[in-house]
């Protein structure tokens, strides 16, 4: 089992910045891969980025490269991900999930509770 805990989120005005976190604990040796996902009401879980410490890369959606960043401490068991110029169409609930690969949702075993992002124009 694995369990992650996300923090950081806020309200902050188009433009503006924000640094999540997400702690694990629990079996995190064998779940080296970690993601990032939003969710926005009435839409679907979509994915955010990624970070994999045993083959050593990042990814990220198209709809957020080049404003947020994706890194990861193996000591503290925490990755974040920093948020850099936020548009309204940010707002959502943000996700961090283990357990898994790929940007499916349904790839991922363990998921954290979210934490909300919600970027005023």
């Amino acid at each position: 089992q694995v369990r992650l805990v996300e923090s950081g989120g806020g309200l902050v005005q188009a433009g503006g910045s924000l640094r999540l976190s997400c702690e694990a604990s629990g079996r995190t040796s064998d779940n080296s891969h970690r993601a990032w996902f939003r969710q926005a009401p009435g839409e679907a879980r979509e994915f955010v980025a990624a970070i994999s410490w045993s083959g050593g890369y990042t990814a990220y959606a198209d709809a957020i490269k080049g404003r947020f960043t994706v890194s990861g401490d193996v000591a503290k068991n925490t990755i974040w991900l920093q948020l850099n110029n936020l548009k309204p169409e940010d707002t959502a609930v943000y996700y961090c999930a283990t357990g898994g690969v790929g940007a499916s949702p349904r790839g991922y075993e363990y998921w954290g509770q979210g934490t909300q992002v919600t970027v005023s124009s």
